[in-house]
């Protein structure tokens, strides 16, 4: 029998690339604006652990922020050990080195893992209720499930306003974010 979510959620994913990737080439100034809600928003958790991401294909940039957010306390970026997998957090600074990881995404060249106390999470696309498309190895999922296992952990999606899509499809295993930050507006959930 063919699970018929994966296949819409296939067919979603591959429209918001689409869209976000179309938008991606003007969207250098959103991205500011999005960063500076973001640090704001996030102002209530200066000194904890944030992670952030290094951004990959035409995700919305996180860095500005993140170079911020460094000096308010510690940041790390997520590493993919392994697929099918939490993913593990490393220690990240502005002058990290830095080299290839898994999926193309970078990661310091010196592991120094941490646990985050707040997640800034990519998505392909977001709804309304805080569920959010990636790009399907589930790695935010598993994460998140496991650490609030233990913890209590804020997940905060980052998106350009473009990627609200309401159809996509939600199974059992997607974790729903707690807040969403895009260059327009921060919504929690």
């Amino acid at each position: 029998m063919v699970d018929v979510s994966v296949d819409l959620k296939a067919i979603a994913r591959k429209r918001a690339l689409e869209q976000r990737g179309i938008a991606h080439l003007r969207d250098q100034e959103r991205a500011a604006q999005a960063g500076a809600l973001l640090t704001g928003f996030l102002t209530p958790y200066f000194g904890k652990v944030i992670a952030g991401y290094m951004p990959i294909k035409s995700e919305i940039d996180p860095l500005p922020a993140m170079h911020f957010l460094s000096k308010q306390g510690p940041v790390a970026v997520p590493v993919v050990e392994a697929k099918a997998t939490p993913l593990r957090f490393d220690t990240w600074t502005p002058k990290a080195q830095m080299v290839a990881g898994a999926y193309g995404a970078q990661v310091p060249k010196v592991s120094k893992p941490v646990v985050p106390d707040v997640l800034i999470v990519p998505l392909v696309a977001f709804n309304r209720a805080g569920h959010r498309l990636g790009y399907g190895g589930g790695f935010y999922d598993r994460t998140l499930a496991k650490l609030r296992e233990t913890q209590d952990v804020f997940a905060v999606g980052f998106a350009y306003s473009g990627q609200e899509m309401s159809d996509f499809p939600v199974t059992q295993f997607d974790v729903p974010l707690d807040a969403i930050v895009t260059e327009a507006e921060v919504f929690t959930l």
